[in-house]
C-alpha cells in the first residue's frame, strides 16, 4: 500500500462523522459531500506527518469549508432571507449507520430549519461545540474570534434553538400514533380532531420551491393550521401516504401514481404535534434517496 492509499484509508475512517458535521452546517446533502471532497483535497496537499489528531484536524477543516460555503451563499444571494427547508433524511425502521450518524442527537428538520436562520458563525460555533464537543479554543480561529467571543456565538445560537425547536418525544410509538391520528383526521376533514391533535403554538412550514412564489411559507397556531383541513383532506385522499422516519422522527412519504409529491416531518412533544415540515419542491424531491425505504418495503 503506497502512502496515498494509506492516507485515503485513514480519511475514510472519518467520512461518516465529517458528513454529519457538514450536513448540520449546510442542511444540504450534496453540499455536505462537496465540503468533504474539499477536505480530502486539503488533506492530500498537506504534510500529514505534522497532524497529531487527524479526526480533530479534519473536523476543523470541514467546519472552515462549511463556513466559507455559507458565507458564499449569502454573498451570491443564494441564501434566502427566510429559512429554507433542509434536505430530509428518509429511512425505514432500520437506518444504516451513515444515516443514523446524520440524524443523531435529535437533528430533526425542525431543528435544522432553526439552524438555517442563524448567522454562519453562530451556526458553526453551536454545531461544533454543542453537538460535536469541539472546545472554543479550537473554534475561535475558524470564526476569527477570541474563545470568549466564540462562546457567546454558541450561547446566542443555543437560546434561539431552545426557544424555537422543541425536543421531540423520544417514544417512536407515541410519535407514530399522533401522526396516524393526524392522517385519519385529515382524510375525514375533521377540523375539531385536528385542533385537538395540534399544540396551540404549532408551526407548519411548507417549501414548494419555485412552484409558488415566496419560498418557504409558515402557518402558526392550532386554529390556523387546522384551518387547512380541506387542503389536508384533498392531499390525504389523492396521495398514497407511506410511513417513514424523516430525520429520525415519524413522517410520511406521499406519492401520487407512484411519483413522489411531498415528504412530511412531524415533531411530537407531550403527545401533541408541535411542528409539521413539508417539502414539496419537485426539483429537490427528485434528488431524495429513498432506497432505504424501498428496501424495507420489499422485505415486508
Amino acid at each position: 500500500m503506497d502512502e496515498r492509499d494509506f492516507l485515503a484509508r485513514r480519511f475514510e475512517e472519518h467520512r461518516t462523522h465529517l458528513r454529519a458535521v457538514a450536513y448540520r452546517m449546510l442542511g444540504s446533502l450534496a453540499d455536505a459531500d462537496d465540503a468533504i471532497q474539499e477536505a480530502w483535497l486539503r488533506l492530500a496537499r498537506s504534510q500529514d506527518d505534522d497532524i497529531d489528531n487527524l479526526g480533530g484536524w479534519l473536523t476543523t477543516v470541514v467546519g472552515r469549508v462549511c463556513l466559507d460555503m455559507l458565507r458564499s451563499r449569502r454573498t451570491r444571494g443564494e441564501q434566502p432571507l427566510e429559512p429554507r427547508m433542509p434536505d430530509p433524511v428518509v429511512s425505514g425502521d432500520g437506518a444504516d449507520p451513515e444515516r443514523e450518524a446524520l440524524i443523531a442527537d435529535s437533528v430533526g428538520l425542525a431543528l435544522l430549519v432553526v439552524l438555517e436562520s442563524l448567522s454562519p458563525a453562530e451556526r458553526l460555533a453551536f454545531v461544533l461545540h454543542d453537538t460535536f464537543g469541539l472546545p472554543f479554543e479550537e473554534i475561535a480561529p475558524i470564526v476569527d474570534r477570541t474563545p470568549a467571543a466564540a462562546r457567546k456565538l454558541a450561547s446566542r445560537a443555543r437560546q434561539r434553538v431552545q426557544g424555537s425547536a422543541p425536543e421531540p418525544d423520544p417514544d417512536p410509538v407515541a410519535q407514530r400514533r399522533a401522526v396516524d391520528a393526524f392522517l385519519a383526521a385529515a382524510r375525514g376533514g375533521d377540523f375539531d380532531t385536528l385542533v385537538a391533535l395540534l399544540d396551540p403554538d404549532i408551526v407548519l412550514r411548507a417549501d414548494s420551491g419555485k412552484v409558488l412564489p415566496g419560498g418557504m411559507r409558515a402557518l402558526y397556531g392550532a386554529g390556523t393550521v387546522a384551518g387547512q383541513a380541506a387542503t389536508f383532506q384533498r392531499m390525504a385522499t389523492a396521495a398514497a401516504a407511506r410511513p417513514a422516519l424523516v430525520n429520525g422522527t415519524a413522517g410520511l412519504v406521499n406519492t401520487i401514481g407512484g411519483e413522489l409529491v411531498s415528504i412530511m416531518s412531524f415533531t411530537v412533544a407531550n403527545g401533541r404535534i408541535v411542528a409539521i415540515d413539508i417539502l414539496s419542491d419537485p426539483e429537490r424531491l427528485a434528488a431524495i434517496d429513498l432506497t432505504a425505504l424501498a428496501a424495507q418495503a420489499c422485505s415486508t
